[in-house]
C-alpha cells in the first residue's frame, strides 16, 4: 500500500528507488542464544521525529514507518520501514540512519529465553 501511494503523489517521477527494512523476531540472540520471543517498547514521540528527520534527508521523497510494541514471539513482525527517493546511494544512507535510530534510541528490546 505504501509503495502504491508514494507513487500516486505528486513530483513521484523523482523516486529513483525505495527501500524497506523489515525486521522479524528471530529464534536466538546475536550471540546464537536461544530466544522464545522479546517486549518491545516504543518512544511513539521520537519515532514520528526520526520519520520526520529521515524524511527531511538529501534526495529523500517519502519515509513510511511502522513499528510493533509489546509482547512478540518468535516469527512476529518487529518493524518496517520504507525510504523513497532519488538515487540509491542517498536512500541506503538515509534508511541506514533511520535504522539505527529506531533499533537504538526509539525501542527498548528485551528478550525472552
Amino acid at each position: 500500500d505504501w509503495i502504491r501511494e508514494i507513487k500516486a503523489q505528486p513530483g513521484s517521477a523523482a523516486v529513483g528507488v525505495m527501500l524497506i527494512h523489515h525486521g522479524v523476531v528471530r529464534g536466538t540472540s546475536r550471540f546464537g542464544e536461544p530466544v522464545r520471543g522479546m517486549v518491545l517498547a516504543v518512544d511513539r514521540a521520537h519515532f514520528a521525529r526520526a520519520l520526520d528527520e529521515a524524511a527531511a534527508s538529501p534526495g529523500v521523497f517519502a519515509v513510511r514507518g511502522w513499528v510493533n510494541e509489546g509482547e512478540l514471539v518468535v516469527g512476529d513482525d518487529i518493524m518496517t520501514l520504507l525510504v523513497a527517493g532519488d538515487v540509491r546511494e542517498r536512500v541506503f544512507a538515509a534508511l541506514e540512519r533511520l535504522v539505527a535510530t529506531v533499533k537504538g534510541e526509539v525501542v527498548t528490546e528485551t528478550e525472552l529465553r
